[in-house]
């Protein structure tokens, strides 16, 4: 059997996306939120924090200004890099095996991550994704130099052309509202899968939306006769 996909390049979101890291961030989210006399994050406010930068979550859902905003994402920072971003971090099922086999079809595969790109590399290393993608692209470690979704997606494309890829058809794969936000802003078409952490209606403006890997694959690639 060969494969084929009807995606000349595929563009990944990695929170909530690639990677479960929601037993890290929410241990962060306490320390950090307690550490400011703010009360502790519940397991169901994660939906609230995973995905948007956290520079701008501070402010909207924890009522900082900019300034508290930047100092409580540093000591988050800085808790992240004590423990290690992969701690308790885990793939989704089927995502290795899915990005593996895009990449035996010659599909070229990049990160678009709100997550600081550091950060991103580091998971993508852990997991031994790095081989398979042509570039990594995520948002500064202030979040607010490179954080807007559409300047990420953007940059991503970008990197992805300089490594040779062709973008005349990508596709963009996301779990959240500003990934099809971002997509759209670059005419990039947005597969939303619902296993991450985000409300029903952001998927609206999704080409499609998928349940399981499965589904996602039967999306990216096309199993044809040898």
């Amino acid at each position: 059997m060969t494969a084929r996909s009807p995606y000349s390049c595929v563009l990944w979101d990695v929170d909530g996306t690639l990677v479960d890291a929601s037993d890290g961030i929410l241990s962060r989210l306490t320390v950090t939120l307690t550490h400011d006399g703010l009360p502790a994050p519940t397991r169901a406010d994660l939906v609230h924090w995973i995905g948007p930068p956290l520079y701008e979550s501070f402010q909207h859902h924890a009522g900082m200004t900019p300034e508290q905003a930047a100092a409580a994402v540093s000591f988050y920072r800085e808790l992240g890099q004590t423990d290690d971003y992969a701690t308790a971090a885990k793939l989704y099922p089927g995502m290795a095996e899915l990005i593996a086999d895009l990449d035996a079809a010659g599909i070229p595969q990049g990160t678009a991550s709100s997550k600081p790109e550091p950060q991103v590399a580091a998971l993508m290393d852990h997991f031994d994704i790095t081989p398979h993608l042509t570039a990594i692209t995520g948002a500064t470690l202030d979040e607010k130099t490179l954080a807007n979704k559409a300047d990420i997606v953007a940059e991503a494309l970008r990197r992805m052309r300089a490594g040779g890829a062709d973008t005349s058809r990508p596709v963009l794969v996301g779990d959240r509202h500003h990934d099809v936000d971002g997509g759209v802003a670059n005419g990039v078409p947005v597969i939303f899968v619902r296993w991450g952490f985000s409300w029903p209606h952001e998927s609206d403006g999704a080409v499609a939306a998928v349940e399981d890997a499965a589904q996602l694959r039967a999306l990216l690639l096309v199993d044809d006769n040898a």
